[in-house]
C-alpha cells in the first residue's frame, strides 16, 4: 500500500475528521500507477473518479475545432485533477487528462463520494470545501486571462509556483497561460538576458 500520508494532510487542512472518518474516506480511495502520456480522462467518457497525485504531474486540456489545444489545469504531488463538470454532473468529458510523467495517484469515484458526503457533515463540508477553493482558483484565472498581458500572467504564474514552471513542457505552459510557444520562448529569453 502506498503511504497516504500526503493525502491525510492535505484533508486535515481543510477539515478534521474524527478517526473512523478519516478511515472511511482513505478506505475509498484505489491506487494506480501511469505511465507517461497516458490518459486517465477522455472526451465523451464520464469521469468517474476524482484524482489525487501522489509522485507525478497530469495537464487537463481541451481541442478546438480546428485542432488547437488549451491546457485548462495541471497537477503535480498534493494537487487534484479531474473534468470537473464531467465527475459532478456524471456527463461525457469535454477534456483530455494526459500523465506528463511517470505517476501515482490515488481515485475516489463519484458514487463513494457521494456516499460519505451523505455519511456525516465533516465529510461534506472536506468536499465542499474543496469544491469552493477549485471554483475561486478557476475564476482568478479567468480574471488573470482578461486583465494581465502575456508576460504579467507568466511572471504570477512563475511566483505562485516555480516548482511547477520548471517540470511542465514549454508547449502546456504556453497554451496554460494563453500565448504561443515562441512567446513564452522570448519572454523567458528577455528574463535570462534582464538577469545577466
Amino acid at each position: 500500500m502506498e503511504d497516504l500520508t500526503s493525502l491525510i494532510e492535505n484533508i486535515n487542512k481543510k477539515v478534521i475528521l474524527l478517526p473512523d472518518e478519516m478511515d472511511a474516506l482513505l478506505s475509498e480511495f484505489k491506487v494506480r500507477k501511469v505511465k507517461k502520456r497516458q490518459f486517465i480522462v477522455q472526451p465523451e467518457f464520464v469521469n468517474k473518479q476524482r484524482t489525487y497525485v501522489l509522485e507525478g504531474a497530469f495537464r487537463a486540456y481541451v481541442v478546438d475545432e480546428k485542432g488547437s489545444e488549451h491546457t485548462i489545469q495541471f497537477a503535480i504531488e498534493d494537487w487534484w485533477i479531474a473534468d470537473y463538470n464531467s465527475y459532478i454532473y456524471q456527463t461525457p468529458a469535454t477534456m483530455f487528462i494526459v500523465a506528463l510523467e511517470d505517476s501515482v495517484i490515488l481515485q475516489i469515484n463519484h458514487e463513494a463520494e457521494e456516499k460519505l458526503k451523505s455519511s456525516t457533515h465533516t465529510l461534506e463540508t472536506f468536499f465542499r470545501v474543496m469544491a469552493e477553493k477549485s471554483a475561486a482558483f478557476f475564476a482568478r484565472r479567468i480574471i488573470a486571462t482578461h486583465t494581465q498581458n502575456a508576460e504579467q500572467r507568466y511572471n504570477e504564474f512563475l511566483e505562485k509556483f516555480p516548482k511547477v514552471a520548471q517540470r511542465l513542457p514549454q508547449y502546456a505552459l504556453a497554451s496554460y497561460l494563453n500565448m504561443t510557444t515562441e512567446f513564452l520562448s522570448k519572454i523567458r529569453n528577455e528574463k535570462v538576458k534582464k538577469k545577466g
